[in-house]
C-alpha cells in the first residue's frame, strides 16, 4: 500500500510583536454627564410610577393615556443609550 504525503501543520499562534497596545482617547466622564445619565433614568421611572398612582388626579396625565408609556420608556431609553458613551 503507497504511503501517504505527510502534511505540514500551520502553525495558529499569535506573534505577541506584532500587537502594538492602543491608547483610548479621553479621560473619565464628567460628573455632569453621569448626573444627566442617572436623571434621565430616574425621570422615565418617576414618571411610570406618577402615571400609575395618579394619572386619575391629573388630568392632563390622563388624557396622556398609551402615551406615558412612550414618555417613560422614552426617558429611560435615553439613559441607557447615554451609558454606551460613559468612562
Amino acid at each position: 500500500m503507497p504511503k501517504s504525503k505527510v502534511r505540514k501543520k500551520t502553525d495558529h499562534t499569535i506573534n505577541p510583536a506584532s500587537r502594538t497596545p492602543v491608547k483610548i482617547k479621553g479621560g473619565p466622564s464628567s460628573a455632569w454627564y453621569v448626573s444627566l445619565m442617572l436623571g434621565f433614568m430616574l425621570a422615565g421611572l418617576a414618571w411610570l410610577i406618577v402615571y400609575y398612582l395618579a394619572s386619575d388626579k391629573l388630568a392632563w396625565m390622563g388624557k396622556l393615556d398609551a402615551w406615558n408609556f412612550l414618555i417613560g420608556f422614552g426617558l429611560m431609553v435615553v439613559g441607557l443609550v447615554m451609558t454606551m458613551r460613559w468612562r
